[in-house]
This record gives structure tokens, sequence and C-alpha cells, in this order.
């Protein structure tokens, strides 16, 4: 690229970090591209950085130089040391640079020492050196001293952060040498400082003070978070989270000083830093418990609850919003890593669980703040009463006091919220159920402690809101605000009902307990009776997904052969509804589904929990007893003979429902076609008759195509039938059933989807249910496509998704480029179904493919070349961006490698190039289904090619042909060798990152044998330049592992000479790794398979 001046990089600078015109920004950062892969760029950077006048462009030079030094392909060494020189005396001789753009090249120095730390020049590990660079820092002004911190804290984070497009054993290597050399050292330094920050008068309104108090402790914080033993903990799962400290800082956490110097720093700080301290001590309470001995543990423990308690008795700071949150996590690591028998023996144990429950009881009351904690305190008590029934020690747990004040304050506080929402317009957090669900589920251990205290309340709550609720809808002035206000009181009620019947457990339940639930179940199935009299004149859509819950809660819990028909559950349900049983049961709740499905057509949250409700009970599993008695009920015979838009209208088509409103259609006939099989058996009318109302609905389409084409209707119509049909044909799990869905649908109704694809293939939302409907009709599912041997029904089946998927792929490769927001929904998103549905075909055993060749039929070629054009028409950056995408080809690619080679091997070269390419890049994927099915894709190639080379020699007429094919492949191999040698080292690069592929280490190990057996000169080469990069002390003892490895394999492909490759692959690595385990040891580039 062409000189660019200083007032030019600025200007462009400029327009990427301030500019609002985005064109103008598009361009600037296409043209920066350019300046970093320009060989100019370093010189640019440093101009930047030393004439530079604006913040920004120092910044541009700092994520130039990162971009560098982050290459696969490294910076000589020589290069990279004169980099790190630089910006560490650039820094110090300009500390009072703006924050971001030190932090940016703080960044770079953390980048250059990660990458260089086990580099050698004259015999000195030259990038270990910055601890004694980073002390020349804290000799300096305050601005410094927060420089030498920061450079410390983001070289502890750049170690523990893994770079996935480098091997995983080295980044390990690299972080186990970093904790065991430096970490240590690193946090002690940092405790150091902050005693002394802390034994220095204190000034809050300092900034510089605050800045390098900040930065201490998130230096602590990042050298507690390091990952110590490489488990690469889910952040996610942050109350599993124990923190793997090693053996020789037991020093570190046995002096008391340690813990009390972060509750010291917590109570001086301003709530900014003060977080950052808690956040540290639940680091220090997530300690694994193995590091201390009993009285070790013991010891530590009642430092943590002496600090707790120090807290709660001045509890000023948690009234800081970040405060509260790290304290709520604190607390619930406390129990994630202590036992309550522990927790019973400290001293202070009875005072601070009073304490605890009534911080806990305030945080219930104050709902608004900070609704993500609650979570943390809800998971404290939740454990602490699962663990009453295992604790042995002798001491209170005082549990039997406090937990069912837990319960109250929860209830008491969700139907408090209820006015202040509706009278203030905010957020209802019933709106939010996946936090809704997740805090019940906590709730009910909770209230199952004391469980009659807890029944007692919801009992006298629910009666008197259920009475509130009767006198204002008889009232002659009903007031709509309070209507709304009783509702949304009476659907929490009806949640927490659901969750304390769903909280059962069978070893802890007595017949008094059951009985309970029946009390509190009685109220709500007489208020489904009382709401459902109502409709369709008034509703409330939050009481019904209430309803629903519960309905599900007690499903699990009550009805099936888990429990006797005894139950206590019944006994006073019998008394007032007459419900003596789980049939009874089954008939209210089939009742309920099908008024909902009647009077809630257009609300898409009832409907679709409804129909997952009537999914989940056709299931039937494990107590299919279930599905005999369902299909004895009225409704579902209703349902069976009159799933009608009429009837449900939800079914509907017309222009008031939106084409997403359609989806849920398929789960209706998936439930109804499951109830439907009980009892088929072979009954062809009865099916027929099922099938009626989908029949008239395809003739209207039928006359519709043929006559006046009501463009919009048909389409709506279709796209309903192609999500009923999914359903359908999901359920149908036998050979019978199948076959008479295949009988009712070809090939008329088949050559109607057809022409629905061609016409409106610009519109996915027609297409991809007609596409989905396709896949599951060609799912071999139980061998349900097995159809009797005089039947040509597989054959028929496979040429009408033959022509499908050719008629989409050929019109879809018409639309051209799309922009990258319109190419998943509009066009690659198609092309993974069609290619799942082509998978689905060739590992279906039901088609001999052979027969198309044999009398001329070009359906299997034509589908095959649809799979070649739409490949082409997609990015190797696309196959693996779009997981759906890259799920679906990579499996078809392994059916098509493993049965049909001939095509593969009569394919253009730029073609193969093409697929190779994709296999060798999806070998790193992070997907385990796209590695192991490149590996096992690349088995297959190779082995063809081997045995076509050990065939070379003897050529009978009959084998012409086929050697013929395997000579093509072989040719185009040999006219680009770097393909496959490629391919070997990313095999051998994924054989060895055991952590992440544990379920793919085997078939990957045959890979290097299949590869190797055809690349002996090659695998000779690389074995080579592996010993010979080594210290001459080490090659005898690497050149005798290369002799074992192959020891006893012989130079073919058998399966007992795979095993044996395999046991010895095992063997090599763990030999390799023992070998090489040595500090300092020299490491090729380009051999990180063996680090």
């Amino acid at each position: 690229m062409p000189c660019i001046t200083l007032a030019e990089l600025e200007v462009l600078c400029s327009q990427l970090y301030e500019g609002t015109d985005l064109a103008q920004r598009i361009q600037a950062e296409k043209v920066l591209l350019e300046l970093i892969n320009s060989p100019e760029c370093l010189s640019q950077c440093q101009l930047l950085l030393e004439q530079g006048t604006t913040s920004y462009a120092q910044l541009l030079a700092a994520t130039c130089i990162s971009k560098l030094v982050s290459r696969t392909t490294p910076l000589p060494i020589e290069q990279r040391i004169d980099i790190r020189n630089y910006i560490l005396n650039y820094v110090a001789s300009q500390p009072k640079l703006a924050p971001f753009v030190i932090q940016a090249l703080v960044q770079v120095i953390a980048k250059i020492t990660k990458l260089g730390w086990f580099e050698v020049q004259k015999d000195q590990l030259i990038f270990r050196d910055i601890i004694a660079d980073v002390k020349k820092f804290l000799q300096g002004t305050v601005d410094h001293y927060i420089i030498g911190v920061m450079i410390l804290s983001e070289l502890t984070q750049e170690m523990n952060l893994v770079d996935y497009s480098r091997p995983s054993a080295k980044h390990r290597k690299i972080a186990t040498s970093f904790r065991d050399t430096s970490l240590k050292d690193i946090l002690v330094l940092a405790c150091s400082l902050l005693k002394e920050l802390l034994a220095k008068p204190l000034n809050l309104q300092d900034q510089q003070q605050q800045s390098l108090a900040m930065h201490l402790l998130k230096l602590v914080l990042n050298c507690l978070n390091f990952d110590f033993i490489g488990s690469s903990a889910d952040e996610s799962a942050d109350d599993l989270c124990t923190v793997q400290i090693p053996t020789n800082w037991r020093t570190i956490f046995l002096e008391p000083e340690t813990l009390d110097l972060f509750f010291d720093l917590y109570h001086s700080f301003p709530p900014m830093l003060s977080q950052l301290a808690l956040s540290c001590l639940v680091q220090f309470a997530s300690t694994r418990r193995s590091l201390f001995s009993n009285p070790e543990r013991a010891k530590y423990l009642g430092n943590l609850i002496k600090g707790v308690k120090r807290i709660l008795e001045n509890p000023q700071g948690l009234s800081d919003p970040g405060n509260y949150h790290e304290f709520c996590r604190f607390l619930a690591r406390l129990k994630t890593n202590y036992q309550l028998g522990e927790l019973v023996m400290v001293k202070d144990y009875p005072e601070v669980i009073r304490l605890i429950a009534n911080f806990t009881i305030t945080s219930l009351q104050h709902w608004e703040f900070v609704p993500n904690s609650v979570h943390y305190l809800l998971t404290l008590w939740q454990r602490m009463v699962a663990s009453v029934p295992f604790v042995k020690s002798t001491e209170p747990h005082l549990l039997d006091t406090y937990a069912p004040e837990i319960t109250k304050a929860y209830i008491t506080s969700r139907l408090e919220s209820v006015a202040v929402v509706v009278r203030d317009g905010l957020d209802d957090p019933l709106d939010d159920t996946a936090t809704v669900f997740q805090q019940l589920e906590q709730l009910c251990t909770v209230s199952r402690c004391e469980y009659e205290k807890t029944c007692a309340l919801l009992v006298q709550l629910f009666d008197q809101n259920a009475q509130n609720y009767q006198k204002l809808l008889h009232s002659s002035s009903r007031n709509p605000l309070e209507i709304t206000v009783q509702e949304g009181r009476l659907a929490w009620l009806v949640y927490l009902v659901g969750t304390v019947v769903g909280g059962r457990l069978t070893y802890t339940s007595t017949d008094e307990h059951d009985a309970m639930d029946g009390e509190l179940s009685c109220r709500v199935f007489q208020l489904i009776s009382l709401m459902d009299a109502r409709l369709p004149q008034s509703s409330n859509e939050k009481v019904e997904l209430a309803i629903l819950w519960f309905l599900d809660q007690f499903r699990k819990t009550y009805v099936g052969d888990q429990l006797q028909r005894t139950s206590k559950v019944y006994a006073r349900m019998s008394e007032v509804l007459g419900i003596t049983d789980d049939n009874h049961v089954l008939e209210t709740f089939m009742a309920k589904i099908v008024t909902n499905l009647k009077y809630w057509g257009r609300c898409e949250p009832v409907i679709s929990r409804t129909l997952q409700f009537l999914n989940d009970l056709s299931v039937g599993y494990p107590f299919n007893c279930i599905l005999l008695k369902l299909v004895k009920i009225d409704a579902v015979k209703f349902m069976l003979q009159n799933h009608t838009s009429k009837h449900f209208p939800f079914l509907g088509v017309n222009d008031n429902y939106c084409l997403s409103d359609l989806r849920c259609r398929t789960t209706f006939y998936t439930a109804l076609t499951r109830l439907l099989m009980v009892d088929l058996g072979e009954d062809e009318d009865e099916f027929e008759n099922f099938m009626l109302h989908l029949t008239v609905s395809f003739e209207t389409v039928t006359q519709i195509f043929s006559n006046s084409f009501k463009q919009e209707e048909a389409k709506r119509m279709l796209i309903g039938l192609a999500r009923d049909l999914r359903g359908i044909a999901f359920a149908l799990n036998t050979k019978t059933s199948y076959t008479m869905l295949f009988d009712w649908i070809y090939p008329s109704y088949l050559s109607i989807l057809q022409r629905a694809v061609e016409l409106w293939y610009r519109e996915p939302a027609c297409t991809t249910p007609i596409l989905k409907l396709m896949a599951e009709l060609m799912q071999n599912r139980s061998q349900r496509l097995n159809f009797d041997v005089s039947s040509p029904n597989g054959i028929l089946l496979f040429r009408e998704a033959s022509k499908m998927i050719c008629t989409y792929g050929n019109q879809i490769l018409s639309l051209g480029t799309l922009s990258k927001d319109q190419v998943y929904p509009l066009k690659l998103k198609g092309i993974s179904i069609c290619y799942s549905a082509l998978k689905s075909a060739l590992c279906g055993n039901y088609v001999s493919f052979g027969v198309f060749k044999l009398y001329g039929d070009n359906h299997f070629d034509n589908v095959l070349q649809a799979f070649v054009k739409m490949l082409l028409s997609v990015s190797h950056s696309d196959l693996l961006q779009y997981r759906k995408l890259s799920q679906s080809y990579y499996p078809l690619l392994d059916c098509l490698t493993q049965d049909h080679m001939s095509f593969i091997t009569s394919l253009e070269p730029c073609v193969l190039m093409y697929i190779l390419t994709s296999i060798s890049e999806g070998l790193t994927a992070l997907d385990t289904v796209v590695s192991s099915n490149c590996c096992a894709t690349l088995d297959y190639i190779v082995t063809y090619l081997f045995k076509h080379i050990a065939k070379e020699g003897k050529k009978p007429l009959r084998c012409r042909e086929i050697s013929q094919d395997g000579q093509r492949l072989l040719h185009f191999m040999q006219q680009n060798p770097e393909v496959l040698q490629q391919v070997q080292l990313r095999v051998a690069h994924l054989s060895n990152r055991i952590i992440e592929f544990m379920n793919k280490i085997s078939i990957s190990q045959v890979c290097i044998l299949s590869i190797s057996a055809f690349l002996s000169q090659y695998f000779s080469e690389l074995r080579g330049s592996l010993i010979n990069s080594q210290p001459a002390n080490k090659r005898e003892v690497l050149d005798q592992c290369f002799r074992n490895l192959m020891e006893g394999v012989e130079q073919n492909l058998l399966v007992k000479n795979r095993d044996r490759f395999t046991q010895n692959m095992s063997v090599f690595r763990r030999d390799m790794a023992e070998t090489l385990r040595c500090e300092g040891a020299t490491e090729s580039s380009s051999l990180d398979m063996m680090s």
C-alpha cells in the first residue's frame, strides 16, 4: 500500500473511533487493515506513538502492534525483544498517557511475554525478566507504580487466557510454568503492597490512590481466578466453582492476616473498591478443601464466618448494588465449599445464621433491589436445608427455625410486589419466567422444611385472595386495576403451590404431607374451573401460565404407577372435587388442554405451553399406562376427530396470524399422532379419517394452483400443512404406520410441495418447513422405512427428495451474492436442511443406489451434482461459522466417503481441493461433531488410496474400472502433496488435544496411521525434523520413541493393525511428554503437536 502521512493516519483514526458516518468508518477500517499487513506497519506505528497528537492514534498503534506479535508465524526473536523494550521505555517516559492507551500497550507486553515464555537467547529465557522490569516501575512515581501493577495484572490475565487458534497443550505448558515460577510471588507482592497502602492514611478523594488500589485488587483477583489445573471452568456455573490453590501456597492461606487484610479493605474502601475486595473474598471462600487439614480448615472457616458477622453487623456498605451482589455470592460459596456439619461447629454459628436469615428476609422484601442476587441467597438456603438429613453433629442447625421464615418472606414479598408493579408500571418479575422457575426450584427445597407451616401459610393466603377475587368479580362497580392486582397475586400463589407440590421427595414425604398437597391442589383445581367459566369474555395470561406450571408439577409428582392408588393426596380432592385417582386427574388435564386450545388461539405463550404439556403427556414415558388411560378420555377422542380450525382457532391460516404462529402446529400433531398410534394398529380407515382434514386442505391448495392462484392464501396453507405433516411423520415410528403416511402423501401431495419450493424459493418462511418435512420423511428412525421387498417405496421416496433438493439448489443459486445478514436465512439454512435430508437418505439403508445407474435413472447423479453446486457457493469460513450448516455438511461428507468414493474420485480437481481444505479446517474445530467426522472422512479417503496402491501390481480385468477411479484420486494427491501433509499435521495436533477431544482420540490416531502409511516418505521427514529440533542429549531417546510407535505395525490398514497402532500411539504420547518435559526445551512452532 502507498505510504500514508501522519496527518492522514490521524484522520483515519478519528473516523474509525469517533466517526458517525458508517461508510467512512468501514473505509477507514479497510485502509487500516491494509496497514497492519504492510511492511511499513511497525515504522508507521512508531510514528503514531511518538508524533501522534491524539490518544486514538496511539491506541491504533498499540492495536496494530498487538496483532503483529499475535500472528501464528512469530516475528524474529530480536524484533520482539526490541518491541517489548521500546514499549517499556515509552510508557516509562510518558506515564500520563490516556488509561486506555496504557492498557493497550501493556497488553502487547503481556502477549510478547506469554508467546516467548520458553524462548532462549544466549542460554537465557529472555522474556521472563519482565518481573525485574516491573520492580523498576514500582520504585518510581505513583503513575509508574500503577503502570507496573497493570503490567503484572495484564500478564496474569493473558497467561490464563486460552487462544483456541493455538495448540491447547502449548498454552497449558506456558500457564503451568508461569504458575509454578511466578504467580505465587506476584500474589505475595500484591498483598504486601495492599498492606502498605492500608497502613497509610487513606485519602478517598485522591484519584491516584484510588486507581492504585483498584489495580492492586484486580491483580489479586486475577491471581485467584487463575486456571490452576487446566479445568477451564464454565463461568456460568458460578455456584459450582472451586479454586484449586497449589499446595505450596498453603502458608499464605493459613495466615489469618491474609483474610483480615481483605475484610479490612472492604470496610475501609469506597464501594467501587470494596466490591473488588469482596470478589477476592469470594475466591478465598472457594479454596479447595484438601488444601487444609481438618483443624486448619475449621480455623479458616471460623475466620471467614467472623468476617461475615462483621459485615452483617455493619451493613452500610451493602447498600451498594455491587457490594450486595458480591456478598450474596460470598455466602453461597460458603455452603458450596463447606458442609453444614462444619458450619454448625463454628463458634458464632447461632448468631451468624440469625444475621444471615435477617439479611435474606430483608433482601427478599426489597425484591426490586438487585433481583439477580436473590439466586445466590436461595442457593445458600437450598443447600443448607438439603444437607439437614446428613448432619451428624449434635449442635443445633436452627434451620427449622429460620427456613420457614425465609419461605414466608419470599411468598409474602412476591404477593406484595404485584400492586407496586401494576400501579407504577414496573417490569413484572413474572415476565422473566426463566428466573422465576430457577428461584421456585430452589424454594421448593426450602419450603419442605417444616412443611406444615408452609402449607398453612399458602392455604390462608390462597383462601383470602380467592375470596377477594370473587368479591371483585361480583361487585357492581368493578375496578379493572384491582382485578389485575388480584389476578397477579393468584398467579404467584398457583406457581408457589405447584412448586411445593413438585418438591415432594419419596424418601422424606409422609401421608400427612401428601394430604397437605391435596388440600393445596384442591384450591388450584377450583380456580381452574372459575377462570375457565369466564372464558372467552375475560382471561388473564399470567394466571393461565401459572396453572399450566402447576398441572405439569402435579403430573410429575402424582400421576403414574409410581404412587399407590391410596395416596392421601386424593383424599381431600375426592371430597371436594370428586377426583379419586389419576384417571380423573387426566380427564381434568385434557379438559383444560382442550379449553386452552379453543379459547387462547391468539396467545402464543399459552398455546405453546399448553401444547408442550400435551406433548409431555403423550410421550407417556416411563409410564406407558398413561397413554392407555388418555385414549379412553372423551376429550382426547374429540381432538382426534376434530383437529380443525373450527374447534381450535390456532390452526387457522388467515391473515390475522403471522407465519411464526404456525410453528406450534408441529408439536400439536406430534402429540396427537402419538395418541392415535396407541390403538391404530393396521387400521387404514382410521388413519384416513384422521388425515381427512389435511386431505381437504391439500385438495383446496390443488384447486388454488389450478385456478385463481391466490398466492398468499396458498402459501399460508402449505406452511401449515408442512408443519402438521412433519409432526405426524415424527411420531410414526413403525413400518406399518409410516407406510400409511407414504401411501397418503405420494405422489399427489409431494408434487404440490415441489411446486411450492420452485415458486417461493426466495421465502424461507415457506421453504424451510417444506424442506424440514422432507428431511423428516427421509429419517429411517426405528427402521420404519424398511419397506417390503416387493415395494419400490424407498426408491420412489428418494426420487422425490432428489427432485426437491435439485429444484431448491438450482433456484437458490440464482439469488447471486447476498449480504452478510441475509446469507444464512435466505440460503445457508436451506442448504443445511438439504444436506441433512441427503445424509439421512444415504445412511438409511433403504435404497440400493446402484440401481439408479443400472437402469439409467439420473436422480442419484443429479442430487450429488446439486450437492457440489451448493457447496461451491459457500465459503470455507461460512461452513464453520454456522453450526447447523457444519453439522449437516461434515456428516454428509462422512457418508459419501464411506460408501460412494467413486463419486468423490470423479470430482473436478478444484472441487476435491475445496473438500480437502474444508476437512483440514474442520479438524481443529471446537465442535466435536465436525472434527470427529473429519477424522472419519480422512480415514476413508486415505484407506481407499492405500488399497488402490496395494492393488496396482495385480490388476485383473474386473478391477480395471475401480483402478481408474483410484488412479484419478492418486494423481490429484501427487499433484498436490501439501494438502495431505497439512492434514497430517492437523490430525496429529488433534490427537494431542486430549482434554477437549477425549471421544475422538482413537479415530484421529487411526487417521495418522492411514496418512502415515500413504505418505511414508513425508512421515519420515517429519520424524527427522522433530528429532533434530531437540537438544542432542534427547535425540536418541526420541528416536527410540518413534521406533516403539511403529513396533509391530505392518504396512496395511487391517483392523488388527489399526488397533495395534492406537495402543502404540497412547504410549508414544506419554513417552514424548515425559521426554520433552523440561524447562526451556526448544520448541518448533511447526511441531506444536509434540509440545
